[in-house]
């Protein structure tokens, strides 16, 4: 655990739902701190379709490549296999020894086909992963799969997060009810592309696997790349779902499974805002009027992603400048005189200069407030994007200057 949690975490681990078709079991391996718990396992029922997004950084780890190369159309038995502590990226070719290494022992304990155990690993980048500590584990970890291990499986995942993230949905389909549960970490390292975490998702519903791939691709970019804690892009971004079909209801084209599929996602990726390391504030950049989606999209990043504005916020400073500096670097298409910037509802900025009707005083007190809301509107045309980001405190710099120690 990074120190105290998070003062913007949720109250409690939510209920979730056992989902039919999956099991858990977590166990202290060892791989970087002693008695702490960082391996957990999932097993998927035979029929389960496999879909994933995955890091696009060019020095993605070892793990991740090995799962972009697994994933396809089959459906059949599979397991998730997931350490903390210990990233295995830019580990050269021990790196790959050692997936292949915990695939087999995985195969070997599990009787799962190798090609079909997706591993994934959050830690430490450059350092060789002990997987002989994992491999030791599996007979245990096989032993104690049960369907109630999903909250186990979300400690095991976390590094520097200050609370185990989870979030689930049920969701009728032609009169027929289906489960969607979701685990998650990322607290720092976090950036779109596709954000810097892990993220587990399960249902019970039948999926046909490229068009599960496909939706999973979609809703991401509407949630997990629109967040941002720090701006910097993990090696290890893995998202992770299946569909284990033994609801025995088909949820392929279904337009509630996917808004419910996108709420699951949309939670946990606040979630992972709210824990981001050193956070106190929440905040939520919403852009319109914008030449196109693209160019908004451009605004609400570079605005999420500054860190003046973003220490403003933590030092409860309505610095509106901030903003305007933040639309200008952007490379979107801006014009002076049709900007307008609100501080939740107070028109802060508008024609080009401070709005007439402005209040320090009002906006300092909206400031001290946990949720912030920042609105620009472009004035040009209809494009919109909204972003999710937090403030940045020292606490941030206390956290990553000895993350390694």
């Amino acid at each position: 655990m990074a120190g105290p949690v998070s003062p913007l975490a949720p109250a409690a681990f939510p209920a979730l739902p056992e989902i039919a078709g999956v099991r858990f079991a977590s166990v202290a391996a060892g791989v970087r701190y002693a008695n702490r718990t960082d391996v957990m396992l999932a097993e998927l029922a035979e029929g389960s379709a496999v879909a994933g997004v995955f890091t696009r950084s060019s020095t993605r780890s070892a793990p991740v490549r090995d799962c972009e190369a697994k994933i396809g159309a089959q459906t059949s038995r599979a397991a998730f296999l997931v350490n903390s502590g210990n990233s295995n990226a830019f580990t050269g070719q021990a790196g790959e020894r050692s997936v292949a290494e915990i695939s087999a022992a995985v195969a070997q304990a599990t009787g799962i086909d190798a090609a079909r155990v997706f591993t994934s690993s959050t830690g430490v980048i450059g350092e060789p992963l002990p997987h002989e500590r994992i491999v030791a584990k599996l007979g245990e970890l096989n032993a104690a799969l049960e369907p109630s291990g999903i909250e186990g499986a979300a400690r095991a995942i976390m590094t520097t997060d200050t609370f185990p993230k989870g979030a689930t949905e049920t969701v009728e389909i032609d009169g027929k009810s289906v489960k969607i549960a979701g685990i998650a970490k990322g607290s720092g390292m976090i950036a779109p592309d596709m954000a810097t975490m892990l993220v587990y998702i399960f249902t019970d519903a039948k999926h046909d696997q490229p068009a599960l791939q496909a939706l999973l691709r979609e809703i991401t970019d509407r949630t997990f790349n629109c967040i941002t804690v720090d701006s910097d892009t993990s090696t290890s971004d893995t998202l992770l779902m299946a569909a284990t079909g033994a609801s025995g209801v088909d949820a392929t084209g279904s337009a509630d499974f996917a808004a419910g599929l996108e709420r699951v996602m949309l939670d946990l990726a606040h979630q992972v805002v709210r824990d981001g390391e050193g956070a106190t504030k929440f905040v939520e950049i919403r852009v319109s009027g914008a030449a196109s989606d693209a160019d908004a999209r451009r605004v609400a990043m570079a605005t999420a992603n500054s860190p003046l504005v973003k220490t403003a916020i933590a030092g409860e400073d309505p610095n509106w400048g901030r903003v305007v500096m933040a639309v200008g670097k952007s490379g979107a298409e801006a014009d002076r005189d049709r900007l307008s910037i609100r501080f939740g509802e107070i028109l802060v900025a508008e024609k080009g200069w401070v709005s007439p009707s402005y209040s320090e005083e009002k906006a300092a007190a909206y400031m001290k407030g946990q949720e912030i809301v920042i609105g620009v509107d472009l004035g040009l045309g209809t494009g919109k994007a909204v972003a999710w980001t937090c403030d940045l405190t020292h606490r941030y710099i206390d956290i990553n200057a000895d993350y390694r120690s």
